[in-house]
C-alpha cells in the first residue's frame, strides 16, 4: 500500500513494480496469438492477464526466462510448485536431482538442470544426482537458490576469494573472470576439497558479504539473518551457510510463499476436497464408481490447480496429449 503513496514519484512506482515488464509481456503475448484472443476481447484479455499475475498463476508453463524475470515471478514460481507436488512430501518419498528436475519441468518446460543440482548441494553438501532427498529438505533450499541466485553466486565468488588466501579488504564484485582467476591459482583439487570442507573464519565471511550488501543492486536475505547463520560456528563452509540460510524462518517471511516446515504439508481446502473423493467413491455403487471417480477427481483439480489464463490455453492444447485431455470419453 505504502507504493500507492502520492509521496512515492511515478516512475519509482513503476520501477518498484515493474509494470511495464508485464504490460510489455501482455502485449507481446496478445499480439503472437491475435486471432485467439481478440474474440473475447481486449479488456477482458488484460483483466484475465493482469489478475493472473496478481494471484500468482502466471507463470505456469511459461519459459524459465520469464519466470525469473522478476522477484514476483519467482515467488510465484516457488508457490505453484510446492502447491502442486506437496503430497509428495505428505506420501513421505524421496526423490532425486533427476526427479525433481522433472516435476519442474512439468510446470517450466526448459527448466535448467544446473539449477536443480545446486539445490541438491545445499541439502547434500555434494554434488552426487543419485542421492535421494525429501521434499520439505528441497522445497525449502529451492527457496533460497531459485529467489537469490545471483546473490548466492557472488557470495560464492567472495567465499573462494577467502580460501585462495585473498585479503578481506581486497575482495572485489565477483565476475567472470574472477572466477577464471581463482580456478588458474588454485592449489591441487584434493587440498582445495579439504579447504572447503574446514571452511574460512565466520566472522570474516559475514563481514565481506555485509561490505558486499552495499553495492549489490538485486535482492538479498536480510543482514541480521545472513550473520546469524554464518557466526554459529568459529569455521563455516560455503554450502553450511546455505544450508543454515535455508532453515531460517526469516527467509520464509521475507519471501511470504512458503508456510513453516510444521505446517508444510497442510493444505485443508485441498485435504478437504480429498476427503469428500474418497468417501464418495467408498459409498458409489460398484457400476458407476468410475464415472464418479472422474468426476470428483475434476473438481479437486479445479479448485487445487491455479486458473488457467486465457493467454494460456492455447499453449496448453498444444503441450497435451490424449493422457492429459480433460474430455472424459465416460462424459459422453
Amino acid at each position: 500500500m505504502s507504493r500507492l503513496s502520492s509521496a512515492v514519484p511515478a516512475e519509482q512506482y513503476l520501477a518498484d513494480s515493474q509494470v511495464l515488464f508485464y504490460l510489455n509481456d501482455a502485449v507481446t503475448q496478445l499480439l503472437d496469438h491475435k486471432e485467439e484472443y481478440t474474440q473475447f476481447g481486449l479488456v477482458r484479455y488484460f483483466a484475465e492477464y493482469f489478475s493472473s499475475v496478481k494471484n500468482s498463476n502466471h507463470v505456469l508453463f511459461r519459459e524459465f526466462n520469464y519466470i525469473t524475470a522478476t522477484q514476483h515471478n519467482r515467488a510465484s514460481f516457488i508457490r505453484v510448485f510446492w502447491r502442486c507436488f506437496r503430497q509428495i512430501g505428505k506420501s513421505g518419498d524421496l526423490l532425486s536431482v533427476w526427479e525433481y528436475r522433472s516435476l519442474l519441468q512439468l510446470l517450466c518446460p526448459d527448466f535448467p538442470l544446473e539449477v536443480v543440482r545446486s539445490v541438491a548441494r545445499i541439502v547434500l553438501m555434494d554434488d552426487t544426482a543419485d542421492c535421494l532427498m525429501s521434499f520439505s529438505d528441497f522445497i525449502y533450499a529451492f527457496q533460497l537458490q531459485f529467489y537469490y541466485q545471483e546473490f548466492l553466486e557472488s557470495v560464492q565468488v567472495i567465499y573462494q576469494d577467502l580460501l585462495a588466501g585473498k585479503s578481506p579488504n581486497t575482495v572485489i564484485v565477483p565476475t567472470s573472470s574472477s572466477v577464471e582467476q581463482l580456478i588458474s591459482v588454485a592449489t591441487e583439487e584434493n587440498d582445495r576439497e579439504e579447504q572447503e570442507q574446514d571452511g574460512v573464519d565466520s566472522s570474516t565471511l559475514a563481514e565481506c558479504v555485509d561490505a558486499f550488501c552495499d553495492r549489490f543492486k538485486h535482492s538479498y536475505p536480510s543482514r541480521t539473518c545472513m550473520r546469524e547463520a554464518v557466526e554459529q560456528t568459529d569455521k563455516v563452509s560455503y554450502f553450511s551457510f546455505l544450508m543454515s540460510l535455508a532453515k531460517h524462518e526469516s527467509i520464509n517471511q521475507t519471501i511470504g510463499v512458503l508456510p513453516s516446515k510444521e505446517e508444510l504439508l497442510i493444505d485443508p481446502e485441498l485435504d478437504q476436497e480429498l476427503d469428500k473423493l474418497i468417501a464418495q467413491i467408498s459409498v458409489s455403487p460398484s457400476s458407476n464408481s468410475s464415472s464418479s471417480a472422474v468426476g470428483g477427481l475434476k473438481e479437486v483439480q479445479r479448485r487445487a490447480s491455479p486458473r488457467r489464463n486465457i493467454h494460456h490455453r492455447r499453449k496448453i492444447e498444444v503441450e497435451s496429449d490424449g493422457s492429459t485431455e480433460e474430455t472424459d470419453s465416460s462424459e459422453n
